[in-house]
């Protein structure tokens, strides 16, 4: 019987419930000083100076560096077409360009003495105009890089017809904010670096240690063997820590200068100040069709906030781009956008990474059509979504579908949420004029997924003495339950019971490569890797094991209830994985195999969502009320494991509609810097999830499988806001931007009602 689809419990659990994880900060490292850094308070100034006499008195400091002091270059985008001159700093020189901009870094025996020496550190500021909103940079009034002559990071101009909209009876236009957010993981980021002779070890909270060495090889000039990068257990990253930071990219500076290990953890205020952020577009959108209800044209132009130093961020158009028109079959298609720098913390990737933000354009283009026409926003979705018969479907973007079943994922929502049942509820409240009105909001999605970094990942399967075996996996699990999902993968190839193979990851010294965990890629990547090195194990072993039984390689075959090799028909006699593991003896690469998946591409999951909150009119309040998601990945290894990435994806989704927002006033100052400013979602503000199952495997890889980890963040977004906005639509409102909170929902409504007064 196939131990896969079962909702096995999760084997990371009981450590973290218990004993608990072993994170960055816990980290005990003999002799480790601590670093602490001095950050700007200015948004754009020049240093005119930088007085460490007095810190360098204070007890426990041991050394202060400062820009000038460090001989390291900036640090590149690494990505294609970001302006060199935009490579950020390791420590400011000359100028700061953000608020949380690292300017100088203490060392001290404790960590309690770094922040009381950091505020000794005097920093002398120049001011310099700061530029706050990406759409202003477009300007050029102020630039953060003069010697660039724009605050251009990366254009992606094309040309845009003239006639684009010709022939459509109706042509809707607005701009869309999908503002920034910050990840706010819940173990903020930590490192320790260390040198041993002439080789650098790294420990830090990280998404993908690969990657990681990569970078610290790069920028110090190491030959690969001369790095290692642990990532202990990670408390959450969501794309913010996929690549290393400055900070984490100094110490091994620090620690050579210093002679000694340097470990550096940071505070949540820091984090909300440093650690990239997410979203932050300004979208242009025109959407044209018939009065009927079929859309013959989109366009969207975004302008992307890549904040004061080109990262990730900068290049979340490009994912933007290749799902513009999202579910649906439209003829014509145009997108363009622009990357801009401003005086703000430096924008990446954020669980979804520009893929949500194309979901949130075209469905609010889809609703605000759907009004323009007078028709219900569901039917319209029905209408023109791509067709079964077509898939795998090429959009105008050139973006290719492996398989989908659009509308029958809105039936599923539709159906399950009782949508008629639903408008006739509205139509009683709005007919009664109650000051609590129902919305309801539909959103149809899709991603992709496995499209970042490389599309195979590597694994490899083991068997030890005694027949148990071990499972080593280039992925990067912290949170998703990888250690749960490729042991059961394991199981089912090898017949050896999960709570029998070990699991190994998360250091590159014992993996040796991996491309990390970012872009829902885990399962069809690493998953399918170890599905794959468990498969081609089995038939390693039968060759042994027909040697043993004297018998025909091709007869052999394992009897996966007992992990026992036989003859074919002749099940009394046979050889055990551990008989199979002693015959080995010394020989290492008898049992072992080390593989790398190599998927044919990437997958498009996708779904729908229906949400249902009620708004106080006289309040501005939104309460979320119902939400009711299909999410359609595929193969589904543990429905358990997936539900609780559907869960999270969700809460995060709808806090983006209804809640999170990163704010800076007018001179780049942030003004929720903390979590008393910055509101986060709970279980207070969430109903129960309505979690409607759904899977079309695809043809893409052997297990049928896609991504989920990012699917709900994708689907729920939109449709909370749209059904926010629904709420209101009898009242004249017809747009309201995230994140919609009592006073901005209570202002739209008094401007719709002084609208209808004059």
């Amino acid at each position: 019987m196939s131990i896969l689809g079962n909702r096995v419990q999760r084997r990371e659990d009981p450590k973290f419930l218990t004993t608990g994880g072993v994170y960055g900060d816990d980290l005990k490292i003999e002799g480790a000083l601590w670093a602490t850094f001095v950050r700007s308070t200015m948004a754009h100034a020049r240093l005119t100076s930088l007085d460490v006499t007095e810190a360098r008195n204070r007890p426990g400091v041991v050394a202060i560096y400062t820009g000038e002091d460090v001989d390291l270059p900036p640090v590149p985008a690494g990505l294609p077409g970001v302006p060199d001159v935009m490579a950020r700093p390791v420590l400011a020189k000359g100028v700061v360009r953000f608020v949380g901009e690292a300017v100088a870094v203490v060392l001290t025996e404790e960590r309690y003495q770094g922040e009381d020496a950091a505020e000794s550190v005097f920093v002398d500021y120049e001011p310099l105009p700061a530029v706050v909103d990406p759409v202003s940079a477009l300007t050029g009034d102020v630039l953060l890089f003069p010697e660039h002559g724009s605050n251009v990071a990366v254009p992606m101009n094309e040309p845009q017809a003239e006639d684009f909209f010709d022939g459509c009876e109706v042509v809707v236009r607005h701009r869309l904010i999908n503002q920034r957010v910050a990840p706010c993981p819940l173990e903020v980021r930590s490192g320790a670096a260390m040198w041993e002779g002439d080789r650098v070890i790294q420990y830090a909270s990280n998404q993908a240690p690969h990657g990681a060495k990569a970078a610290i090889a790069g920028l110090y000039g190491l030959e690969a063997d001369r790095v290692r990068v642990i990532a202990p257990d990670v408390g959450g990253g969501f794309g913010a820590k996929i690549g290393l930071y400055v900070e984490d990219l100094i110490l091994p500076w620090l620690a050579k200068a210093a002679g000694r290990p340097v470990h550096w953890t940071e505070t949540r205020s820091e984090s909300m100040l440093a650690l990239g952020h997410g979203r932050a577009q300004v979208q242009d959108v025109a959407i044209g069709g018939s009065r009927d209800g079929k859309v013959e044209a989109y366009r969207l132009e975004v302008v992307q906030d890549a904040g004061a130093y080109p990262s990730l961020g900068s290049f979340l158009p490009a994912l933007t781009r290749l799902m513009t028109s999202g579910t649906y079959d439209i003829p014509k298609v145009e997108f363009s956008a622009a990357s801009m720098v401003t005086n703000t913390t430096p924008t990446v990737a954020y669980r979804g990474a520009g893929r949500p933000e194309a979901t949130a354009a075209i469905e609010r283009a889809m609703d605000l059509f759907a009004a323009e026409i007078g028709m219900d926003p569901a039917e319209v979705r029905k209408r023109n979504v791509v067709a079964n018969d077509k898939f795998p479907f090429t959009t105008p973007t050139g973006t290719v579908y492996d398989i989908g079943d659009y509308g029958g994922a809105i039936d599923l929502a539709l159906q399950a949420s009782d949508y008629q049942a639903l408008r006739a509820e509205q139509a009683t409240r709005r007919s009664s004029g109650d000051t609590t009105q129902i919305g309801i909001g539909v959103s149809s999605y899709v991603e992709i997924t496995n499209g970042a970094g490389p599309p195979g990942e590597y694994a490899k399967v083991e068997i030890l003495p005694g027949g148990k075996a071990r499972v080593y996996t280039g992925t990067s699990p912290h949170g998703q339950g990888h250690e749960t999902a490729w042991t059961m993968l394991a199981s089912e190839q090898l017949g050896i019971p999960m709570e029998d193979i070990e699991f190994v990851a998360n250091d590159t010294d014992l993996v040796p490569e991996g491309g990390g965990t970012m872009g829902s890629r885990s399962l069809q990547s690493g998953g399918l890797a170890v599905h794959e090195a468990s498969i081609a194990l089995v038939d390693k072993a039968a060759k042994l094991a027909a040697e043993l039984l004297e018998a025909n390689a091709d007869d052999v075959v394992l009897d996966k209830v007992g992990g026992r090799f036989h003859v074919a028909g002749t099940p009394a006699v046979g050889r055990s994985w551990a008989e199979l593991a002693e015959a080995a003896g010394d020989d290492g690469d008898a049992l072992v195999v080390a593989h790398s998946s190599s998927p044919a591409g990437p997958t498009f999951p996708f779904g729908a969502h229906v949400a249902v909150v009620e708004v106080d009119t006289d309040t501005g309040r939104v309460k979320l009320t119902r939400l009711v998601a299909v999410d359609d990945a595929g193969t589904i290894v543990n429905p358990l494991l997936a539900e609780g990435q559907r869960h999270g994806g969700l809460a995060q989704g709808a806090a983006q509609a209804l809640m999170e927002e990163v704010r800076y006033d007018d001179d780049g100052n942030p003004v929720t810097s903390n979590l008393a400013d910055y509101a986060m979602i709970s279980a207070t503000e969430l109903p129960s999830f309505e979690l409607v199952a759904m899977a079309t495997p695809t043809p893409i890889n052997a297990l049928g499988a896609k991504g989920i980890g990012e699917s709900g963040t994708i689907g729920s977004t939109p449709a909370v806001q749209s059904a926010v906005v629904d709420a209101l639509a009898h009242l004249g409102v017809r747009h309201i931007d995230m994140p919609a909170t009592p006073e901005r929902v209570w202002r739209a409504v008094a401007a719709a009602q002084s609208t209808a007064a004059e």
